[in-house]
């Protein structure tokens, strides 16, 4: 079900919920890709927390989330998790090398 506005039971709400879940958890996986890419391009284990990049990246997801209609406080919530949680497995990836 594309269309939440079509949706006419709960089945279908769940439905289509599941489906998007599986398109969020595939780009984080994907999004993921790009932080082991950063853990092998950079060069000093120091430059894994970069604060104003943090800070940078949360703020473009706020601006995102208030142009398409998503609440911005769940999405600087969530950013911040994904982002720390990013720099957790960022450090695990750099340390592996």
């Amino acid at each position: 079900m594309n269309d939440p506005s079509s949706c006419t039971s709960m089945a279908q709400v769940r439905a289509g919920l599941d489906a998007l879940d599986e398109e969020i958890v595939a780009l984080l996986g994907r999004r993921m890709r790009f932080i082991e890419a950063a853990a092998r391009i950079k060069q000093d284990r120091g430059q894994v927390r970069d604060e104003p990049r943090k800070a940078a990246v949360i703020a473009h997801a706020e601006a995102v989330s208030t142009r398409v209609g998503f609440p911005p406080i769940l999405a600087r919530q969530i950013y911040e998790q994904l982002v720390e949680g990013s720099i957790a497995y960022e450090l695990q990836c750099f340390d592996r090398r």
